[in-house]
């Protein structure tokens, strides 16, 4: 007979974590179907593409993002009956929060990094939900945390963090690195040199991505007579409030070019363009686009945080600045614009066991008894 085997996902709609989830269940439906019943438990069926998923059982929580009063509803009591009406044998969360199953083994993937960011009463103004719901992460997290049989990361910072505040065993805390696109070859041959020097930040606004410190650097450039470079941006002001007002703010700034958001395709063919991509993000699990633009061999500078440190590991084309200093970042793109770069050095990262690399390796880990 089968073992019953959960992937919950219930607050995924868009973006990194949809890819997760895709990429969870493309393995467990071609590798695991044999051995486990699996049974994905999601927002709605139209957020991906059921069709790929035949051994995969769906069922909808269409309010599961309507209020946080329902999500916690579903994860600290509803859950719990779906646990025992299936029989379920394990119980994967893969979104941070760790439900009351009963006595089902269980793992969570806690791809959240908002416990560690520094609270900015600023950001209340713009998008108040995200504010309060990041301030209380930390009790969310904690919540049910030592019931897992693992906790699932991406970069060793965040197990250090986890170990540290949660007071956790480091060997029940796994670190699973995402698996990084690869850029088609069509777009790493066909490289290409603008007019000018070009930067780019490919990224949707939300206040920690610290779009704010790139355009107080052209500024600081701009007041000294450099204007032959040009930095291009991922948003347009209609994306979100954050947006709106960072677009308001430095619309007169002639360098700055507010793109508006692209395809996955149009930001590939942006690297393969561009001279050096800037990643001031004061808050990330992994930085991607640092992953994706390596491919390239072209210049970066990124902020001097743990998580860009292990995004960028071992690369011989990388500064690190002070993500709240705007004089420094100018510096570095001064250096770029005139060919004058001095990197920094960099070293591969050593990860410590239990350290995974794709799906497969994970669930060995996770399902052996």
């Amino acid at each position: 007979m089968k073992k019953t085997l959960v992937v919950s996902a219930v607050n995924f709609f868009e973006g990194g974590p949809l890819s997760i989830l895709n990429d969870c269940l493309s393995y467990l439906n071609d590798d695991k179907d044999k051995e486990y019943n699996i049974l994905a438990l999601i927002h709605k069926k139209n957020i991906i593409d059921i069709s790929k998923y035949p051994n995969v059982e769906f069922i909808e929580f269409p309010k599961s993002r309507k209020s946080y009063f329902y999500r916690i509803y579903y994860e600290y009591y509803y859950f719990k009956k779906i646990a025992i009406n299936k029989n379920v044998d394990f119980w994967l969360s893969l979104h941070d929060m760790t439900p009351n199953v009963g006595n089902v083994p269980q793992a969570v993937y806690c791809h959240n990094p908002s416990p560690f960011n520094s609270v900015n009463f600023s950001d209340l103004l713009i998008q108040p939900t995200q504010f309060f719901f990041s301030l209380f992460y930390k009790y969310l997290y904690k919540i049910n945390i030592r019931r897992n049989k693992y906790i699932i990361v991406q970069q060793l910072w965040m197990k250090i963090k986890f170990a540290e505040i949660f007071d956790l065993k480091k060997d029940s805390i796994i670190i699973a690195k995402p698996q990084v696109p690869i850029v088609p070859e069509k777009y790493l041959k066909n490289l290409k040199k603008t007019e000018i020097t070009t930067f780019f930040f490919p990224t949707f606004p939300r206040p920690f991505k610290n779009i704010e410190i790139i355009c107080d650097a052209v500024k600081i450039l701009n007041k000294k007579g450099i204007y032959n470079f040009e930095v291009k941006i991922t948003v347009n002001g209609t994306e979100n409030k954050y947006a709106a007002n960072v677009v308001k703010k430095y619309k007169e700034i002639s360098n700055v070019k507010f793109i508006g958001l692209i395809s996955r395709e149009k930001v590939y063919e942006f690297y393969s363009l561009v001279d050096c991509l800037i990643f001031p993000s004061k808050l990330e699990t992994w930085g991607l686009p640092i992953s994706e633009f390596k491919q390239f061999n072209k210049p970066i500078i990124a902020s001097d945080l743990p998580y860009a440190k292990e995004t960028v590991s071992k690369f011989d084309s990388v500064n690190f600045f002070n993500p709240e200093d705007a004089e420094e970042l100018s510096k570095l793109m001064f250096n770029v614009i005139n060919d004058k770069c001095k990197f920094d050095q960099t070293k591969l990262i050593n990860y410590e066991a239990p350290y995974v690399e794709k799906w497969d390796e994970l669930f060995e880990v996770i399902l052996k008894d």
